[in-house]
C-alpha cells in the first residue's frame, strides 16, 4: 500500500476556518490562492526572496510560498484581504491609498501586510539591523526612513515606489511628522 500524498487540514484564515484537502507538497501560498480564492498575495519569485506572497502568521510576517499548508494547521493566517474592518481600509491600507505607496500594486498586498508587521514590531521594541543603541534600558528606536527601509527590506517593488512606501509606513505609524523623507532618501534604496 502506496503511503498517502494528501491530507485535509483546517486553515484559520481571516478569522474564517477553512477545511481542505492538499497535497503534502502545496504551499501556503497555493491553497490560499487556488482553494480558497484568496488572490491578494502574489505568486512572484516563488523562492521567499521578494516579499509578494507576505501573509500575518500568528501575527508575523511570513513568506507564504515557503510555507506548506499542512504545517500551518492551528496557525492564525492574515492576508491583505482580512486587514481591513468591513469597508473600512486597515491604517496601513489607507496610507498606501492616500500617498501612492504602489505604482503597478503588484507587490503592495505583500507591502501592505509586512508594513503591519513592521509597526507591531517596532511598537513592541525589536530592534532592526540599523538600530543603533542595542541596549535593554535604551528607549525604543525613532522610526525613521532609515529604520523603515530596513525593516521592509525583505519586499521588493519593481516599480521603484520606494519614497512613497516608507512615508506611508510612517504615516501609518504615526510617526509621518517625525520622518523626513527626500528623493535621495528613497531612491534605490530597500524597501
Amino acid at each position: 500500500m502506496a503511503p498517502t500524498t494528501t491530507s485535509t487540514v483546517t486553515l484559520a484564515v481571516n478569522g474564517r476556518t477553512h477545511t481542505v484537502s492538499v497535497d503534502h507538497r502545496t504551499t501556503l501560498l497555493d491553497a490560499l490562492r487556488e482553494q480558497l480564492g484568496l488572490t491578494g498575495s502574489k505568486k512572484a519569485c516563488d523562492q521567499g526572496q521578494c516579499g509578494a506572497c507576505t501573509v500575518l502568521l500568528d501575527g508575523r510576517r511570513a513568506v507564504s510560498c515557503l510555507q506548506l499548508a499542512v504545517a500551518v494547521q492551528g496557525r492564525a493566517v492574515t492576508t491583505v484581504e482580512g486587514l481591513a474592518d468591513g469597508d473600512r481600509l486597515h491604517p496601513v491600507q489607507q496610507a498606501f491609498l492616500d500617498l501612492d505607496g504602489y505604482q503597478c500594486g503588484f507587490c503592495t498586498p505583500g507591502q501592505i501586510c509586512s508594513a503591519v508587521a513592521v509597526i507591531e514590531e517596532h511598537a513592541a521594541g525589536w530592534p532592526s539591523a540599523v538600530t543603533a543603541d542595542l541596549r535593554p534600558e535604551a528607549a525604543p528606536a525613532r522610526l525613521d526612513a532609515e529604520e523603515i527601509r530596513e525593516r521592509m527590506s525583505g519586499n521588493l517593488c519593481r516599480c521603484g515606489a520606494y519614497v512613497s512606501i516608507v512615508e506611508a509606513v510612517a504615516r501609518a505609524a504615526g510617526a509621518a511628522g517625525t520622518v523626513e523623507v527626500t528623493a535621495a532618501a528613497g531612491a534605490g534604496a530597500r524597501a
